[in-house]
This record gives structure tokens, C-alpha cells and sequence, in this order.
């Protein structure tokens, strides 16, 4: 167990629909990075962007880039987060998946598919939450859209780390910065948002924004360029926060009841 915990936001411009080439450009930002961190967290589909046409993406990708992340999460001696496109049983997923260096991993499909783009009509919506324990810390990692939904980040499980990846376009950048400090508010935990950067083919612009806010909404790390972001968490924040002001313990109760036709 560790009291501190390094974080690196990788915030990046994607090359459109190209796992190959995607996987050579990150793995050129990730080589000066091993041995100096304890996580590492890409964007939303950093292979590929946010694409609505999956068929375009073979279907060994996906298992390709989870290889690629055990090998770079072993080389850099940090877990490494992020989603991608990912086929299984003949349906698509926007699968996130937490992969540690000893190459044990654990995924996560997006719970809230973005029906705005119709993203609900080519991916398959997940139904559970990952929960995370790395060197103390426990992690819940979620996807983009998810950030408009407080009760999906509901902190029941007194994690350490609320984390979103995206492709969260310019046009709604308030939205994100704005919802990334109330979800560190309200759950009294750390916010972290990966977002991308640069524009698609699709002709969206993303604005990155990527921060990190710690469990009193104060925003310690933020960008809108292209870069990796280091910043270190400390558990005590969290533990003398939670001690001091107790505002978890004065929550609601209430049954989360899953739509099944979501």
C-alpha cells in the first residue's frame, strides 16, 4: 500500500479508425515514462477516436491492443487504463480495461451510450461497475458519458479515485469541467477526466481539458494541450477529508434498479 500514487493523463490527438498506428504514436509518448509512475490513463477509444462504424475495426484488435497494454503496462511498471472499440459474441463493445504490470486485467463496458451520436445503436451497454484495488487505492473507472449521471458514480464503495475517460467534443467542454468537480464533490473522492485532443474525421473538435480535482472540488492539475500530465494523489487527503467533514455518511438511501432496455 502506497500514500501516494503518481497519475499520468495522457492527453493526445487520435488518428482515425487506425488501432496500428494509434498504438506506435502512444507508445512513443509512453517511453519516457517507465519506471516513474504508478498509473497511466489514456482517453475514450484511444485507437480508434469515437467511431460509429465498429465494422470498420477488425476484430483482433481489440485483443491486439489489450496485449499491447499488458506489454507496455509490464514495461513501464504502471497500470494502464483506457477504453477501446471491442468485439465479443458478435456484438461491440466500448469496453474500458484496467491492466496492471503484472498483467492481470479487469474491464469495464459503458454504461451510458451516447444516444445523441447513436452510439446505443452499435455498442452494447454495460450493466456493472469496476471496482479497482491498485497499491491501496481503489479505483472507479468510467467512460465519458457517464459523467452526466451521479447516481452511476454514486460512491457506495468509499473509493479513493473516480476516473472518466472521453472524447468529450468543444462544443460541451463547460459541461465537463463542470461535472468533474461536482462528481469529486459529492462523492468526497478524487476526479479524474482524461480527454483527448485535436479533431476527428468526423469533423469534431476536442478541446482536451483533461484535470484532476481532489475530494474537496479544489482543481489541482488541468490542460488544453497536447501532453502527459503528472500529478500525484495522496490517501491521507482523502481519509483526513472524509474524517473531518463525514458528509458520506449523511447520504440518501436508495435501490439503483437497472432498465433493461437501456
Amino acid at each position: 500500500m502506497k500514500e501516494a500514487l503518481k497519475i499520468v493523463l495522457v492527453q493526445t490527438s487520435l488518428i482515425w479508425e487506425n488501432p496500428k498506428k494509434n498504438r506506435a504514436l502512444l507508445s512513443k509518448k509512453l517511453e519516457g515514462l517507465k519506471g516513474d509512475s504508478d498509473v497511466i490513463v489514456l482517453p475514450e477509444m484511444f485507437t480508434t477516436g469515437f467511431t460509429m462504424s465498429p465494422v470498420h475495426i477488425e476484430e483482433e484488435e481489440g485483443k491486439k491492443t489489450v496485449e499491447w497494454m499488458q506489454h507496455k503496462a509490464k514495461e513501464t511498471g504502471a497500470a494502464i487504463i483506457g477504453s477501446i472499440v471491442f468485439k465479443e459474441e458478435e456484438c461491440y463493445y466500448n469496453r474500458l480495461w484496467f491492466v496492471k504490470p503484472d498483467g492481470s486485467s479487469s474491464s469495464y463496458d459503458k454504461r451510458h451510450t451516447f444516444t445523441l451520436a447513436g452510439e446505443d445503436k452499435k455498442y452494447v451497454a454495460g450493466s456493472k461497475k469496476l471496482l479497482e484495488t491498485y497499491k491501496g487505492f481503489k479505483f472507479c473507472p468510467l467512460i465519458c458519458y457517464d459523467l452526466r449521471f451521479p447516481v452511476w458514480s454514486r460512491n457506495t464503495e468509499a473509493y479513493d479515485v473516480l476516473l472518466y475517460v472521453a472524447n468529450w467534443p468543444k462544443p460541451r467542454i463547460g459541461a465537463w469541467d463542470t461535472l468533474l468537480k461536482a462528481r469529486a464533490i459529492e462523492n468526497m473522492a478524487y476526479c479524474v477526466g482524461v480527454n483527448r485532443i485535436g479533431t476527428d474525421d468526423s469533423g469534431h473538435e476536442y478541446p482536451g481539458h483533461s484535470a484532476v480535482y481532489d475530494a474537496l472540488g479544489k482543481r489541482i492539475t488541468f490542460s488544453d494541450q497536447e501532453e502527459c500530465i503528472e500529478i500525484t494523489v495522496h490517501k491521507n487527503h482523502i481519509k483526513k477529508t472524509r474524517d473531518t467533514l463525514g458528509f458520506l455518511d449523511d447520504r440518501d438511501s436508495f435501490e439503483l434498479i437497472l432498465q433493461t432496455n437501456f
